[in-house]
């Protein structure tokens, strides 16, 4: 059976990580912003976590780019009346807090950019950060294939993990464990092939091979290999 995990925060992680730094007094009139988690998979949640925001501001504002103009805006914050309001490039996804953070729900392919934030304080000064955020893409559940699942000892045997995706890791599986190579197997140079010669009886049992890239990880379904004495 196919297993997989992803590795990004929830949606109750970044709401908290953002009230926690409303609480938090800025200290320099640089604002500066994090990526929270500092890597997302598409379909997960991301917070643009703000720290150090300029005081005595009247709205913050965040836009989609480097253009700072109405068609790109995705919402501002209205602190005088504690209201946030929509923008021409909110997609209903968005969500800006009173500390300047911004969340994006069921982040897409192409929400991957460059994001800024812009301050405007009482004396109608203007301040802009921005951040660049790339959604990265999860990995398929790979496919593995054997040349015989029957073999006796003595024999060899090559097994090799199918996956359709790009800068990947694989790691080989023997009977739910990670699997130790011996001086009879080897390895291909991006471990999509696992060559057994020659093929002992200690071999037998299930084999898996597992792909990961920096969001997520999923294991092929297992086979057995099973070994007749001579």
């Amino acid at each position: 059976r196919g297993s997989e995990t992803e590795n990004s925060g929830s949606l109750g992680e970044v709401r908290e990580a953002s009230l926690f730094t409303f609480w938090s007094s800025p200290t320099s009139a640089q604002a500066t912003i994090d990526l929270v988690p500092p890597l997302v998979a598409e379909g997960k949640n991301v917070l643009l976590l703000v720290h150090n925001l300029p005081e005595n501001l009247n709205i913050i504002y965040w836009y989609k780019g480097i253009t700072t103009t109405d068609d790109y805006e995705i919402a501002r914050y209205l602190l005088s009346t504690n209201e946030s309001v929509e923008g021409l490039a909110h997609s209903r996804r968005e969500t800006i807090f009173r500390n300047g953070s911004l969340l994006i729900e069921n982040v897409k392919q192409n929400d991957t950019g460059v994001y800024t934030l812009q301050s405007l304080d009482s004396r109608g000064n203007k301040k802009d950060t921005s951040v660049q955020l790339y959604v990265h893409q999860p990995v398929s559940q790979p496919s593995i294939r054997v040349t015989n699942d029957t073999v006796k000892e003595k024999d060899s045997v090559v097994f090799t993990c199918v996956s359709g995706d790009s800068e990947i890791s694989i790691q080989w599986i023997f009977n739910n464990q990670n699997l130790k190579l011996t001086d009879r197997m080897m390895l291909s140079e991006n471990n999509s092939r696992l060559s057994i010669d020659p093929v002992e009886g200690e071999d037998a049992g299930e084999y898996q091979c597992e792909v990961s890239n920096l969001v997520s990880s999923k294991k092929s379904s297992s086979i057995s290999l099973i070994v007749n004495s001579e």
